[in-house]
């Protein structure tokens, strides 16, 4: 039996969505060291799990494409 592959298409915009989370993530993460509310920190930090576990899911999706490129398990930010 064939697994189901995404079309191109599919694969890119699926791709685009984990760099898009990934940013989230980064930026998340980032900002919260330059905020002095709680409330909004905890909400950064409540946008950084569930990206997390968006990234995750997006992942078992990924594995489907036809043609694949290495995810990062833990994005590293960039700082410069």
């Amino acid at each position: 039996m064939n697994t189901p592959t995404l079309a191109p298409h599919e694969s890119m915009e699926l791709h685009e969505a984990l760099n898009f989370k990934t940013l989230c993530i980064a930026k998340s993460k980032l900002m919260q060291g330059l905020v002095f509310d709680q409330e909004l920190k905890a909400l950064m930090q409540k946008d950084v799990i569930q990206s997390t576990q968006q990234i995750t899911e997006l992942q078992a999706i990924y594995a489907r494409v036809p043609f694949q490129a290495p995810v990062p398990n833990s994005p590293t930010p960039i700082t410069h």
